[in-house]
């Protein structure tokens, strides 16, 4: 216990001495957090959505075929009440619901006026403001085509929104969550599985290998280090969105650090799995680059929402850790849900950790080509 408890110093202190090691694992969070915070702004297809109907007469009808025919939305479900909308949101079953309000067809006919209620999930504000602007032509092309097939002589259609979790549709409320899994994906993938193909390149594994610490030791012994860093990057991250961008954090703060710790194992067992492929630095550089950042970043719905991909790839996301684990973190931040709603993708992480911890231990040699 003595010697691995010296070996994992060891290797923080060659982490500290290491300068660019430093900047990768420091610096680079800090800049995207202000960069993604700051500058970038992001765009709809097949949203889901549900529809919560007093009236049921024929024009809330029309309105809602319109809406499902326009192919910007799906029909998830029929609400039969409002207390059926905060538990949908919550687990994330639709992001927008319409509310017609009671008696719809006659307050339009004899009033003149009819008022339409739409409620949206805001966690991903880009993607809100496109359902409401879109919702709201929608509906307004289907009361102008109503009046002109003289079904209602004139009327007019007043829309109300309201957005759940994210009221002023800042972009920060998106970048921040998906920063953490970009940068447990940097920290313990990518350096991991340099710093192990190090030293299999050196030669110095081979003197590790015949000290008394058993290989597994070893393996656990290089990766600790990168997982305690990734905690206190997560904290920094975490604090740096809530003090600099306001950012709220409704739900168990325990809760998101032990599905942290979770993808923080599946990124780890990822970096030991990439370095048993790699036969130097540079290789595993490329691979965890072209097969790991680029993937999360484009196929995780950080940056692109997933119901705007094609099918082959919303079916390819799946595979990408970081998709669920930022489910998981907005889910957590934002919406103040629990492991009653986040269960699957818990079990998705706890699937891919338990997978690729099998097959890096079935992979990694003992003896050293």
């Amino acid at each position: 216990m003595l010697s691995f408890n010296r070996f994992i110093i060891k290797e923080i202190y060659h982490i500290f001495r290491d300068k660019r090691t430093l900047l990768v694992m420091f610096g680079m969070p800090i800049a995207q957090l202000i960069i993604f915070g700051f500058a970038i702004r992001t765009e709809i297809n097949d949203i889901n959505i549900a529809v919560l109907d007093y009236s049921k007469d024929n024009i809330t009808q029309k309105i809602t075929n319109r809406l499902i025919s326009s192919g910007y939305f799906k029909l998830h479900s029929i609400l039969n009440n409002t207390g059926e909308i905060e538990k949908g949101f919550r687990a994330a079953h639709f992001k927008e619901v319409v509310v017609f309000e009671q008696n719809f067809a006659k307050k339009a006919e004899h009033e003149g006026e009819a008022n339409i209620q739409l409620i949206i999930d805001a966690s991903a504000p880009n993607v809100a403001t496109l359902i409401n602007a879109y919702t709201i032509s929608i509906i307004q092309e289907a009361s102008n085509d109503l009046k002109k097939s003289s079904i209602v002589p004139s009327f007019i259609v007043q829309p109300e929104f309201k957005m759940m979790y994210n009221p002023e549709l800042k972009s920060v409320y998106l970048f921040v969550p998906g920063l953490l899994a970009i940068i447990m994906m940097l920290v313990c993938a990518l350096m991991t599985s340099i710093t192990i193909t190090r030293e299999k390149e050196l030669g110095t594994m081979e003197i590790l290998l015949v000290s008394p610490l058993k290989p597994v030791t070893i393996i656990i012994g290089k990766v600790t280090p990168y997982a305690i860093l990734s905690l206190i990057n997560a904290t920094t991250i975490l604090i740096l969105g809530i003090v600099i961008f306001k950012l709220p954090f409704n739900g168990s703060i325990i809760f998101f650090y032990l599905e942290t710790f979770l993808f923080i194992i599946t990124t780890l067992a990822l970096g030991i799995l990439i370095s048993t492929f790699s036969s130097s630095q540079q290789v595993a550089l490329m691979i965890s680059l072209a097969g790991l950042m680029m993937p999360t970043l484009l196929l995780s719905g950080f940056i692109f929402p997933i119901e705007n991909m094609p099918y082959p790839l919303q079916l390819l996301s799946c595979i990408i850790p970081a998709r669920w684990y930022l489910i998981i973190v907005k889910g957590i931040m934002l919406k103040g849900v629990g492991i009653e709603y986040l269960w699957k993708e818990t079990i998705y992480l706890a699937l891919f950790a338990i997978f690729f911890i099998v097959i890096s231990i079935k992979k990694f040699k003992i003896r050293l080509e």
